[in-house]
């Protein structure tokens, strides 16, 4: 078996329900080749390094659109990889997520066509619409960058969460599905942030972790998918109104989190670090 050609996920690529060309490409430029070469060695990390389990997938629905709405968990973008695999990976149904990327990440002229060959596209509301009228399953870390930069002593905690989800949700009957990833505060626990070095290179933070390098421990991980939430409207509500059903899905996401910490074993290293905030209030 070839490290980017992992028998089960080239199975599940030629099971996805989207169609591809002839020379294995979709409407969109996702390419059928890349997506096994991407994620063959996804793959390995999920089932051996990380040791990924997923809980809820039969509420991710085996065809139609869908906004798969998770919480950011780590600096590294662990996250997304892996909610991303075990979509693959589901043999009962096996679903491409497909995510709205951040500007920064689309800047270097090199990026932006591999994304676009594992189906991302640079995060537009039209290309939010038009991946789900084409009846896709869409990642969306409503977080953003501000999530994904959390430091150890603000783990799990959600930040404040754009509404530009709902209203897309909202305009194309998009069902929402709530996600939480747990482990990914562990796995690269986020000390501090260089700020200097962020600008240097033009990102959003430059994040240190005990172990001094840019790559997580190994550390158990869990995904879990909510029941599909739906909503009603057309996307034009009042900002009230799309605010309340944002807290909607934040519930649902923190209910997740809470059952997935509830049934972790804390037993790891950094789960004893002291808190200052905890320390403070003693």
């Amino acid at each position: 078996m070839s490290f980017l050609d992992d028998p089960q996920v080239r199975r599940n690529v030629e099971r996805l329900p989207i169609e591809f060309d002839d020379y294995g490409f979709d409407r969109f430029g996702l390419s059928r080749k890349t997506l096994i070469r991407a994620y063959s060695p996804m793959a390995y990390v999920y089932r051996h390094y990380l040791k990924v389990t997923a809980f809820g997938l039969q509420n991710v629905p085996a065809t139609g659109r869908s906004l798969v709405i998770a919480n950011h968990s780590g600096g590294l973008g662990a996250d997304a990889a892996m909610i991303l695999t075990s979509l693959i990976l589901n043999d009962e149904a096996p679903r491409l997520g497909q995510g709205m990327a951040e500007y920064f990440l689309t800047r270097s002229p090199f990026a932006r066509p591999t994304l676009r060959k594992l189906g991302h596209l640079t995060g537009l509301p039209e290309h939010g619409e038009q991946l789900l009228h084409d009846e896709r399953l869409v990642l969306v870390f409503p977080e953003g960058a501000r999530g994904a930069g959390k430091l150890y002593k603000d783990r799990y905690k959600l930040v404040r969460m754009g509404t530009g989800f709902m209203r897309l949700a909202l305009k194309t009957g998009t069902p929402i599905i709530p996600c939480a990833f747990i482990g990914g505060e562990e796995s690269f626990p986020q000390l501090f942030h260089i700020k200097w070095l962020a600008k240097l290179v033009n990102g959003p933070f430059v994040p240190v972790a005990p172990q001094l390098v840019l790559f997580p421990l190994p550390v158990a991980c869990q995904v879990y998918y909510g029941p599909p939430m739906r909503f009603e409207g057309d996307g034009s509500e009042p900002d009230h109104v799309i605010e309340q059903y944002v807290d909607e899905v934040r519930h649902a996401m923190e209910r997740l989190i809470s059952t997935g910490l509830d049934a972790r074993p804390r037993a790891f290293m950094f789960d004893r670090m002291p808190d200052p905030d905890e320390e403070q209030s003693r």
